[in-house]
């Protein structure tokens, strides 16, 4: 019986794209050598796993210059990132809510911006609480974030399913124990839920 859904919020509750931060604001030649020669993702997990925007700026001015006007545009636009629900996931979690599951979230996200998320994705306010790494100090796939979970909710992982739209952090949850699926859609994530007994419209 599932007693607890875990649920990532990028891209699966709130969508998340870092070029809508700084499309009409760089020139596009300029935005993709920072967001992917750069490997702006790689850049991005130390937010998540709780470095300060005040030292990354500080480490992207030693090492790469060139990009900090790319950077502070991200940061003055964060609110642009972060695009609105992902399509049905708020219809998803409301009815969650409604059926009595317990509902969490576990995202790797900065502790400077994660404030900003639930206005852009109502349905985050929902969730009983949020594990947010950058607040902790340790990002998804790392094990122990799976480990802080199951013991400050007292969760079953086994009797609990998380979702995440990375099958690398898929898999880190499911070596924890948890029932973890791939998100690709709110619908498929729905007929995951109901293939596990869980008491949910089909569509």
């Amino acid at each position: 019986m599932i007693e607890a859904v875990v649920l990532d919020l990028g891209n699966v509750l709130v969508r998340w794209d870092p070029y809508l931060a700084l499309a009409g604001r760089l020139p596009a030649g300029d935005a993709e050598a920072f967001l992917v020669d750069f490997d702006f993702m790689a850049f991005n997990h130390q937010q998540d796993a709780g470095r300060s925007w005040a030292d990354a700026r500080a480490d992207l001015a030693a090492s790469a210059p060139e990009h900090l006007p790319a950077l502070d545009l991200y940061l003055e636009h964060f609110t642009d990132a972060i695009a609105g629900p992902v399509p049905g996931s708020e219809q998803l979690v409301g009815e969650l809510h409604d059926a009595g599951i317990r509902l969490l979230g576990l995202t790797n996200w900065s502790a400077e911006t994660f404030h900003l998320a639930e206005h852009a994705a109502p349905a985050i306010g929902l969730l009983e609480d949020v594990l947010v790494s950058g607040e902790v100090g340790v990002a998804k796939p790392d094990p122990r974030i799976f480990a802080l979970l199951t013991q400050r909710y007292g969760l079953l992982p086994e009797r609990t399913v998380f979702a995440d739209d990375s099958a690398a952090n898929v898999a880190a949850g499911a070596a924890a124990g948890y029932d973890a699926v791939l998100f690709t859609t709110a619908d498929a994530l729905r007929a995951d839920l109901v293939a596990r007994g869980v008491a949910l419209p089909r569509t």
